[in-house]
């Protein structure tokens, strides 16, 4: 099979590259790192409003361009390059799927209209503090019937959740466990009873936030769809989610391939370039092996969001799982490498290492992510043959 981005999507990839050469170097991150909130205002106002990027794969119908994941993808991959803070992932690539796929008709068009816009910025509390990958780490509970309810309970590593306009909540009633009555709300970032506090990330380019919610009073419009029958949305929005992922990983591999084989060509040790070294290019010819097979499993996991949904539980998780490994892996040899230079604070090498890490860590580790492969070859719903 013979993958190629069209024409439309060569130009939207090379503009991004462009704008975020220009708008996102190393320096500029480190000062994103340092503001309030963890990113770049006025960056996130070119991306998500000037250039319209938070509606991009938003249909047209919601006051989105009406592309698609393969176009999302791109830019995903195009800000792993450059270790883009932003609420970007957040709100385009998280929440939106799980809006459109769980909303009404009408909560589609009241919510996915200011996103698309970029008018806010959503963040989603999907797990709890001991860290499960949603659905089963969901620990806020649902409480009340009619047209009150309430949620309480623990929501943690939410991302940007101290910068968020709108929250995104993933509830569950209480008792029911894994992917049983499982809810989503969608309430102000400030309503009372929330209580947000902000973490120490080992990941300084993606903050985090750990947020209580104290008998939180909502209205039954505030739920998505039916409440307790979110289970499956949920989870094709998750899915969405960790290719989105997996492109951003699949760039910031690339990234640090090309900086490494940059640096071994500069340095020279013993009269001559130690890229000329043997034992230097079976590593990089590893990472270069590594990062094409990164690409052929996110590029494929993101055509396959487009073309068939039937697959999309088996390409998310096998996208998720490699590329994560990949960037890994990657950023690993990156520092190594670069000798003692990478291991400085200066020296960009940690911070993809420290996203890498991170990133393997969201919705679901790598690990987890083959289990789930094999659950999905095990029950039959996998449409690959096993063997």
């Amino acid at each position: 099979m013979q993958f190629a981005h069209s024409e439309e999507q060569q130009l939207i990839r090379e503009s991004a590259r462009s704008f975020l050469a220009a708008r996102a170097g190393a320096a500029q991150v480190r000062a994103a790192m340092e503001q309030p909130g963890g990113y770049d205002g006025e960056l996130w106002r070119q991306m998500a409003g000037e250039l319209g990027w938070s509606g991009l794969a938003i249909p047209q119908a919601y006051g989105g361009a009406g592309l698609g994941w393969v176009e999302l993808c791109i830019l995903q991959e195009e800000q792993g390059r450059r270790l883009i803070a932003s609420p970007f992932f957040a709100t385009a690539g998280l929440a939106a799927p799980i809006i459109e796929a769980a909303g009404s008709e009408t909560q589609r068009r009241t919510l996915l209209a200011p996103l698309a816009a970029g008018e806010v910025r959503v963040a989603c509390a999907l797990a709890g503090p001991d860290g499960r990958p949603p659905c089963t780490g969901v620990t806020v509970t649902l409480g009340g019937q009619g047209e009150r309810f309430s949620l309480s309970g623990v929501s943690d590593f939410v991302i940007h959740g101290d910068a968020a306009d709108l929250l995104l909540v993933l509830a569950r009633t209480a008792g029911s466990h894994g992917d049983e009555a499982i809810s989503v709300a969608v309430l102000p970032a400030r309503a009372a009873g929330i209580t947000v506090h902000p973490h120490v990330m080992l990941d300084l380019t993606r903050p985090m936030s750990r947020i209580e919610f104290d008998n939180v009073s909502i209205g039954r419009e505030q739920l998505l769809g039916e409440p307790g029958g979110a289970a499956a949305a949920v989870g094709r929005g998750l899915d969405l989610a960790r290719i989105a992922l997996a492109s951003e990983a699949l760039g910031g591999a690339q990234h640090v391939l090309e900086i490494t084989t940059a640096y071994v060509k500069q340095r020279v040790q013993f009269g001559r370039p130690i890229g000329s070294f043997q034992a230097i290019k079976h590593r990089l010819a590893d990472m270069m092996i590594e990062v094409e097979a990164a690409k052929s499993a996110a590029w494929y996991a993101a055509c396959v969001a487009q073309e068939q949904p039937a697959e999309l539980a088996e390409a998310a998780a096998i996208a998720k799982s490699y590329c994560c490994d990949a960037f890994c892996d990657c950023a690993a040899n990156a520092i190594q490498l670069h000798g003692g230079v990478g291991f400085t604070w200066e020296h960009e090498a940690h911070l993809y290492l420290k996203r890498a890490r991170a990133t393997a860590t969201l919705l679901g580790s790598p690990g987890w992510q083959r289990e789930r492969l094999v659950r999905l070859f095990a029950s039959g719903a996998a449409t690959t043959p096993a063997f």
